[in-house]
């Protein structure tokens, strides 16, 4: 290189003229190559660019034979942008159902074929997913308002709360009640309004004085690996276990603080730790296999708690938002661990905020902020009771109704910075295409929503009204152009 720096000698005119040098060759794959020719041009014009070519994203998914999650994560934008409400829909009227209770609960079995709702009236509907998607989707689009669009319709005389599948028996539902200290269990094969079996709970190990409203049930959760395992959250302050095979009455009580009233209880994916949420803003943690006393491992029936962590004091560290927020302690309506990521847990609190908390951390690593609706008025009690959201399949989105609008939220809680929700995500990255992040997106809907599910194979949610209503949320039969091409 050193030769193309140092400038040649004079010519004496006795030599003759050296030959011009030939012309630099017009294409060349080295790059350095590339900066000598534009080093020897003189032309006085626009420089030449070399933009750099994005690869086939899709293609080399194609190729490779796997699906990483920072794809997922970028293509999840198009998925946002293509949900939208589908005209038909299931309402009280159809199926004689008392108007204006709402949809408490609704929940999709293991495989998908099933969906079954519960209301605050008391009411237990089964439908057949396919059946009720082929009635709207299908050539004839006829009105799914005949019986032969749900497998099982009950009404009891009880408000219900809680519906769950067992995921060990396709045929078998559980239900909780506000009004109860039971768990009412289910059977769609039999067409009959009784339950086929009630498991109630036994002696208390330790005592209450707690009035028979603060006895009641709030919430069920099934083990994955075993049929016979039912936990259920209580307003008493405790956690209650079923073993079936033995008795129906709890074997088992995971007790929290005297004044702790749990609205949820959700089990890890591996089904060794229990979690329950309460009214003031707790969540605690419980380890199945002993937790840190080592006569647990000894005394079946003895579980000590594992952590305890308070969700507003996690919040309070967030230094961005304690900046901006008035940050207060509130109910925890829900909570639900991502089925694509085993370490995250979502929450829901009353007063609309939606977040994630890392279990291994106990950190708080996402969060949404939904703007008040200053013009709205809270019409109905129930809508700040109980809100029931989920997370989509595959994905790391999560749905959860609006408190203060027609409308659902479709929130990007991915495990990264590059999450528009995450406490660490920088603005200043928003311009580079590979760090784009899914927007947030609410779905405008006819109806307010007081809980939603998802099918677990596909993106289509269920979503379940103030007006005991069904709404089918699914993406739109058109083809989405990407303005960045």
């Amino acid at each position: 290189m050193d030769r193309f720096l140092v400038a040649p000698p004079p010519h004496s005119g006795e030599d003759p003229a050296p030959p011009p040098p030939p012309p630099p060759p017009r294409c060349s794959a080295d790059p350095q190559s590339h900066a000598s020719l534009a080093s020897q041009c003189s032309l006085k014009s626009e420089p030449v660019l070399f933009r750099r070519r994005h690869r086939w994203r899709r293609i080399a998914v194609e190729l490779d034979g796997r699906i990483d999650a920072r794809f997922r994560h970028r293509e999840s934008r198009l998925l946002l942008d293509s949900f939208a409400e589908v005209d038909r829909m299931i309402s009280a009227s159809t199926m004689n159902l008392p108007p204006r209770e709402g949809v408490s609960a609704i929940e999709f079995d293991k495989k998908g074929i099933y969906f079954a709702s519960v209301t605050f009236s008391g009411c237990l509907t089964v439908h057949d997913f396919e059946t009720l998607y082929c009635s709207i989707y299908g050539r004839s689009c006829s009105m799914p308002d005949d019986s032969s669009n749900y497998v099982l319709h009950i009404s009891n005389k009880i408000s219900l709360n809680a519906v769950r599948w067992n995921p060990g028996n396709q045929d078998e539902i559980a239900c909780t009640s506000t009004q109860s200290d039971k768990v009412f269990l289910f059977d769609i094969g039999y067409v009959s309004s009784a339950p086929t079996e009630i498991l109630q709970k036994g002696k208390y190990k330790f005592p209450t004085l707690y009035s028979e409203s603060r006895k009641c049930l709030t919430d069920i959760a099934f083990t994955s690996d075993d049929k016979s395992r039912i936990f259920a959250s209580g307003l008493d302050g405790a956690v209650y276990m079923w073993d079936r095979r033995s008795s129906k009455t709890h074997c088992l009580e995971l007790m929290g603080p005297q004044e702790s009233q749990f609205n949820t209880v959700k089990l890890s994916i591996d089904n060794r730790t229990v979690f329950a949420a309460t009214k003031n803003g707790t969540i605690h943690v419980w380890d199945l296999r002993g937790g840190r006393a080592s006569a647990a491992f000894q005394i079946h029936n003895e579980v000590e708690q594992l952590s305890s962590v308070k969700v507003s004091t996690l919040l309070g560290k967030i230094a961005s938002l304690k900046e901006q927020s008035n940050i207060v302690s509130s109910p925890i309506l829900s909570i639900d661990f991502n089925p694509s990521c085993s370490y995250q847990l979502a929450f829901h609190l009353d007063d609309g905020w939606s977040g994630v908390l890392n279990v291994n951390n106990l950190s708080v690593t996402h969060l949404h902020c939904p703007p008040p609706a200053w013009l709205e008025s809270m019409d109905l009690v129930s809508q700040k009771q109980l809100r029931k959201p989920t997370w989509l399949p595959t994905s790391s989105i999560y749905t959860v109704g609006s408190s203060s609008y027609d409308g659902i939220y479709l929130l990007d809680f991915h495990p990264d910075t590059s999450s528009a929700c995450h406490v660490d995500y920088k603005e200043e990255k928003r311009g580079f295409e590979e760090n784009q992040p899914a927007e947030n997106k609410l779905v405008p809907l006819s109806q307010r929503v007081l809980s939603c599910a998802a099918h677990p194979l596909s993106h289509t949610i269920i979503a379940g009204t103030q007006f005991s209503s069904l709404l089918m949320l699914s993406q739109k039969h058109e083809a989405i152009r990407n303005p960045e091409s």
